[in-house]
């Protein structure tokens, strides 16, 4: 049997957890490292594979071409103000979302700077595996808190389209489209969207 020698084990402490990062953390970072700060954390978005970067090519010229400019015209109804992978705060959050679109009814003059502190009307994200849970888990409670008003998820791996609605209980699904569909989609249902052209299909 050991003698008792009268020491007293100190507890160890846990290490104390990583610090949060601030926004000006954030806009520290070279941009074209491509970093969003989510909930504290800075996360590097992935880098765009070629399906990816030509959905949001397609979104960005369908959607485009019909919306962003002044109201009325022969090519659309206009009346946004739309824009690729422009850095974006809220609610002391950063983001660089795939594409964000503000009306030009509530925002007269073009947001500009870095970063954009103006809540958009709509956000979309081209999905990946790799980008899967920041897309539809983290930035979709957190663009609801914002109340960001619709928010579109443009999968690539699921061939599909999700558009949802701001309510006050959470973000409402009110589109699934998938590959091969014609839709019209809010806040843009004045025009008809083929959903693989979107996917970046030859269509």
């Amino acid at each position: 049997m050991a003698a008792y020698t009268g020491a007293v084990s100190t507890p160890v402490s846990p290490p104390a957890p990583p610090a949060k990062k601030t926004l000006a953390d954030w806009l520290a970072m070279p941009e074209e490292d491509r970093y969003e700060l989510i909930d504290g954390e800075l996360i590097q978005k992935a880098a765009p594979s070629h399906e990816h970067g030509r959905s949001q090519s397609r979104v960005s010229g369908t959607v485009g071409m019909a919306y962003d400019r002044k109201p009325g015209g022969p090519s659309g109804p206009g009346g946004w103000w739309i824009g690729t992978e422009i850095d974006i705060a809220l609610e002391g959050r950063g983001y660089r979302p795939d594409l964000a679109g503000w009306r030009r009814d509530r925002i007269e003059r073009l947001p500009k700077g870095r970063p954009v502190s103006i809540r958009p009307d709509w956000i979309c994200e081209v999905v990946s595996d790799s980008n899967r849970n920041v897309d539809t888990v983290k930035k979709l409670r957190n663009f609801h808190a914002a109340g960001v008003p619709h928010y579109w998820l443009l999968d690539e791996p699921a061939r599909s389209l999700t558009v949802y609605r701001h309510s006050a209980d959470g973000y409402v699904t009110v589109l699934v489209a998938e590959a091969g569909q014609i839709v019209r989609a809010e806040p843009f249902e004045a025009i008809e969207l083929n959903v693989s052209e979107l996917l970046g299909d030859d269509v």
